[in-house]
């Protein structure tokens, strides 16, 4: 598997900082590192760099219109799951749900548990208030298990919310849905929408719309109108995740190394200063042909329709306007 040192070391190669078979210095080494690790967070922000989309679910709660989501956990309202569980190796074994959801994607925090631990797959547990109670898959191995404990997951916050869904499960008379449930489509609104709704705290038996606020460190979902039940699902743009170390293994898609490589070269050529021109123009080529080849890769279909312009326009000459900025069903 391939680690930071070993993309570094060939980036450093590329533009002849280093000879056929030399190692880095420690200090250029590191300095290469964060020069890496400011390139992967740079790719974030992206458009079609990024590979995955995270499914974020969430219980939502009556009374409660404001959420949040990001290493910051609060008692009341944060985004994430709190339960019992042990792990042993890479497989995290969840016996009891405290509150919220388990989902792919989460990061751990609880007695033992290693800093950056990650669910990253679903065995015998599916999650999402689904089948939680049973084993999960996680990023890193343990030499020592993790005895039974309470544990706190978190979700990293969202730079923005793409698209959001609301699972109703039972029926305004207490019934249940047949077949596990109903989603319903929710509306993604910017600031100013959010802004023209007159009466944020107005009932409903589930969100229509929800505003994503992501702040610096942990971010803030708003839902209107104030629901009484629901499981919200709100799907985010995954951010990469910067390296602890230079050893770390890199788990990416076929075709991130290569990138990697090539477009940490680009930028390290200034700092030393030693390729040539025809050298200069042959790494520049292969870091936009890299990038493009995983933009192709990444693309996304055209939606065939779109739902939440007809779900949420309402009518503009409707008195009640004032009270939901327009955005009625």
């Amino acid at each position: 598997m391939t680690a930071p040192i070993d993309i570094i070391s060939r980036a450093l190669k590329d533009i002849g900082a280093l000879e056929a078979g030399e190692t880095p210095t420690p200090e250029a080494a590191q300095d290469a590192f964060d020069m890496l690790n400011d390139l992967v967070d740079q790719w974030s922000n992206e458009d079609m760099m990024v590979y995955n989309t995270t499914e974020i679910i969430f219980p939502l709660i009556a009374g409660q219109i404001q959420y949040t989501i990001g290493p910051t956990p609060s008692t009341a309202n944060y985004i994430g799951a709190g339960f019992t569980g042990s792990i042993t190796g890479n497989v995290l074994t969840v016996t009891a749900i405290t509150s919220g959801a388990v989902a792919q994607g989460q990061t751990l925090k609880g007695t033992g548990i290693l800093a950056g631990t990650k669910i990253v797959q679903f065995l015998t547990g599916a999650g999402g208030n689904v089948n939680e109670v049973g084993t999960y898959e996680l990023n890193i191995t343990y030499t020592a298990p993790v005895s039974s404990t309470s544990i706190t997951a978190y979700y990293q916050k969202p730079l923005t919310i793409e698209q959001a869904f609301v699972r109703v499960n039972t029926q305004s008379n207490g019934e249940p849905v047949l077949n596990g449930g109903l989603d319903y489509q929710v509306g993604v609104i910017s600031l100013t929408n959010y802004n023209q709704i007159g009466l944020k705290t107005l009932n409903g038996p589930w969100p229509k719309a929800l505003y994503y606020n992501p702040n610096a460190e942990s971010g803030n979902v708003f839902v209107w109108p104030n629901p009484s039940q629901g499981e919200m699902h709100m799907f985010a743009t995954t951010i990469f995740s910067n390296y602890e170390g230079l050893y770390d293994e890199i788990v990416l898609p076929q075709g991130y190394s290569m990138a990697l490589r090539w477009n940490l070269a680009e930028r390290l050529m200034p700092m030393y200063g030693k390729a040539s021109q025809t050298q200069i123009a042959m790494i520049n080529a292969y870091a936009a042909q890299s990038k493009s080849t995983i933009k192709r890769s990444n693309m996304k279909p055209i939606a065939a329709a779109s739902y939440p312009a007809v779900m949420i326009t309402g009518k503009a000459k409707d008195a009640g306007w004032i009270l939901n900025g327009g955005f009625t069903g």
